[in-house]
């Protein structure tokens, strides 16, 4: 075996167990959360230690537009990919024996690339580190399985189900449901069980053909890398049975949106004490003053938690999704909820990202606000007892107006970095001029012929 090989996790080395393995993606994680990278026969991937990709990989858009960074030349200098052995996982979709493995991205100085997503969140993470803080967090992942679009003219449709009908909406929790598409779901668990992920759970959510699924918490930075290859391995699930799977906030008029929910706890590292309870078993002043941090810094930090302008159309009173930022103990109607739990397991469930964001910024995003919660010691608003869905709205409604608050807000800025947040703003701003340019069907159909 090669001295890399001896670096795998146990779940590649039983995937690979008696084989001989054919190729290694190398990848990252850009922007929008697409990988990126490049695949080489694993024979040319042992004999090298690093690799090389432009930095350009971070200034494309979603539509493949390229940002301009003011005060840095257009020359796509490459940044230095060290492999991450502890990522390395299956692919085991793939007709060959395919490991995959992301990378650590550095400049060509040995400092690590700001505006690189997994390294966004690593550096949150350590502010947490430097404090004796270890952050801890639980994903919940929400997604549409949906029939075959191949025009994007025409409005996405529930998928088939196994009894030749179309999914069916308002199903929550209904196991004959999930039953439509068992084989799909079949191929999730094995596709998971080969790369050695856990799945916490699995549910049919509101939507026609909306499921979620639950992991269990643990590291930051590990859960966001297992978001990033759930969602490949789910989508190539989907394609094996010809239809798609789609993490689009909102793919279905008059359906509820797919969320990615975030539930926080931070520990004591040199106690192992969920910092979130006292001694006596009840809610800390550090409880409140992260809620209070979310509550303050989220709407500076909406456009990585929403960040297309789909992702708005989520915020719809009564359907699942929060529209403010109100905090209540086990109320889902609140954009913060408290969820049932003992002492050791108190934590703040955050429920405004959607699933279309990259887990990584998503992620970090919000540890941010907690982190600068915990740092001010203020307290929250009251707890919201009622239906927060007749509050008032204070989270920002389109794409713009968020773009808009994360560039002016420096407390989120100096945590998230500066350079990074540059990189975002330029980049969802171009994306938000090419939206303007597309004409809808909703504008032809009620203006044409009517003003």
């Amino acid at each position: 075996m090669s001295d890399w090989m001896q670096q795998l996790p146990q779940a590649a080395t039983d995937y690979l167990d008696g084989r001989r393995l054919d190729e290694v993606e190398c990848i990252v994680s850009d922007v929008a959360g697409i990988a990126r990278g490049k695949a080489m026969p694993a024979s040319k991937f042992a004999r090298q230690t690093h690799f090389y990709l432009p930095n350009s990989i971070f200034l494309q858009t979603i539509t493949g537009d390229w940002a301009d960074i003011a005060g840095e030349a257009f020359t796509e200098p490459d940044m230095i990919l060290t492999p991450d052995y502890s990522t390395a996982t299956a692919a085991p979709w793939t007709a060959d024996w395919t490991l995959q493995v992301i990378h650590d991205i550095h400049h060509q100085d040995g400092t690590p690339v700001p505006y690189a997503p997994r390294n966004v969140l690593k550096h949150v993470v350590s502010l947490y580190q430097a404090k004796g803080w270890k952050p801890v967090v639980a994903p919940e992942m929400e997604f549409f399985l949906v029939a075959r679009n191949l025009d994007p003219a025409l409005p996405v449709q529930p998928p088939i189900g196994r009894s030749g009908r179309p999914a069916a909406a308002r199903q929550a929790y209904s196991m004959s449901a999930v039953d439509e598409y068992g084989p799909v779901i079949d191929d999730i668990y094995d596709f998971a069980e080969a790369q050695g992920f856990e799945i916490d759970g699995i549910l049919q959510e509101g939507g026609a053909g909306q499921i979620e699924m639950n992991l269990r918490h643990g590291d930051p930075v590990r859960l966001a890398d297992e978001i990033f290859f759930f969602k490949r391995l789910i989508r190539e699930a989907a394609l094996r049975h010809d239809c798609f799977a789609t993490f689009m906030a909102k793919p279905i008029q008059d359906e509820p949106g797919s969320a990615m929910h975030i539930h926080h706890s931070v520990v004591e590292t040199a106690t192992g004490q969920n910092l979130f309870s006292m001694p006596d078993g009840g809610e800390s002043p550090a409880f409140l003053h992260f809620i209070a941090g979310l509550q303050t810094h989220m709407p500076s930090v909406t456009a990585l938690m929403a960040p297309y302008v789909n992702s708005y159309r989520r915020y719809v009173p009564d359907f699942a999704a929060p529209i403010n930022l109100e905090w209540g103990r086990d109320n889902r109607t609140t954009g913060l909820r408290v969820p049932v739990s003992d002492a050791a397991s108190r934590r703040v469930e955050n429920r405004l990202p959607g699933m279309d964001c990259n887990p990584y910024l998503g992620i970090a995003a919000s540890l941010a606000c907690g982190y600068l919660g915990l740092l001010a010691q203020e307290n929250p608003r009251a707890e919201f007892t009622g239906d927060a869905y007749a509050s008032r709205e204070d989270i920002p409604r389109n794409l713009n107006e968020s773009i808009d608050l994360l560039q002016t807000a420096e407390p989120v800025r100096e945590v998230l970095g500066a350079a990074f947040c540059d990189v975002y703003v330029a980049l969802k701003s171009l994306e938000y001029n090419a939206f303007l340019q597309v004409i809808s069907p909703w504008e032809r159909e009620h203006l044409l012929l009517n003003v």
